[in-house]
């Protein structure tokens, strides 16, 4: 069983940064995918980045070229670097695990932007 947890959630103003960091209970070398997705209220969870094993990478268009995801194998962690931020961004974010066939969800991390 996987357990994901995420941190670095936090209230900040419309134009900062966060970096957001998910740590998994075990070696994630072999995990397909890890991404960041999130929720606002009344809205249906959607991606915002993910990184294969390879290194590829792949964003929402709404954060491309205001996030940067990396994974780092030897300590088990994926990291959602966030700039420039809006209220918009303002969600829940989860962190997420493909391992084979298999899904997996931390338990999500608040991200308040105020204006």
């Amino acid at each position: 069983q996987v357990q994901l947890v995420e941190s670095g959630g936090g209230l900040v103003q419309a134009g900062g940064s966060l970096r957001l960091s998910c740590a998994a209970s075990g070696s994630i070398s072999g995990f397909n995918i890890m991404g960041w997705y999130r929720q606002a209220p009344g809205k249906q969870r959607e991606l915002v980045a993910l990184v294969t094993s390879g290194g590829s990478t792949n964003y929402a268009d709404s954060v491309k070229g205001r996030c940067t995801i990396s994974r780092d194998n030897a300590k088990n962690t994926v990291a959602l670097e966030m700039n420039s931020l809006k209220p918009e961004d303002t969600a829940v974010y989860y962190c997420n695990a493909v391992v084979k066939l298999n899904l997996y969800w931390g338990q999500g991390t608040q991200v308040t932007v105020s204006s």
